[in-house]
């Protein structure tokens, strides 16, 4: 296995990882997290719609092929982290621990960038 394929696949598996680590309380309505995504002001009823689209984008960078389909899954879950940031500093103003979402970001690109160096390479 090439060394672009590995570090692709670990970057990938611990983004996934992340997101559906964050998406399983949202799915579940585990009270911390309706009453962090209420706060914002978003309605009960986006909760679980949220966790079910980032589970399923997940699920999509990992399957090897459908490429259409993961290009879609990078690109919602690019909104949702956005989103999710965006909703932060609007309501809270910006803290230092928003600064932790640096973290997923900085795995999203580096793993869509690495699953376009890694099909480059195919051909």
């Amino acid at each position: 296995m090439k060394k672009t394929t590995l570090s692709y696949w670990i970057v990938t598996i611990a983004f996934a990882g992340f997101m559906l680590f964050s998406a399983i309380p949202d799915i579940m309505m585990v009270p911390d997290a309706v009453t962090m995504i209420t706060g914002m002001g978003y309605p009960k009823y986006f909760i679980p719609f949220i966790g079910v689209a980032k589970t399923l984008g997940a699920i999509a960078i990992l399957i090897p092929g459908l490429n259409r389909i993961k290009e879609w899954a990078y690109a919602g879950l690019f909104f949702d982290l956005f989103g999710a940031t965006y909703s932060g500093i609007a309501v809270g103003g910006f803290q230092p621990a928003i600064l932790f979402m640096v973290l997923p970001f900085g795995f999203l690109f580096l793993s869509y960038f690495l699953w376009h160096k890694t099909r480059a390479q195919r051909k």
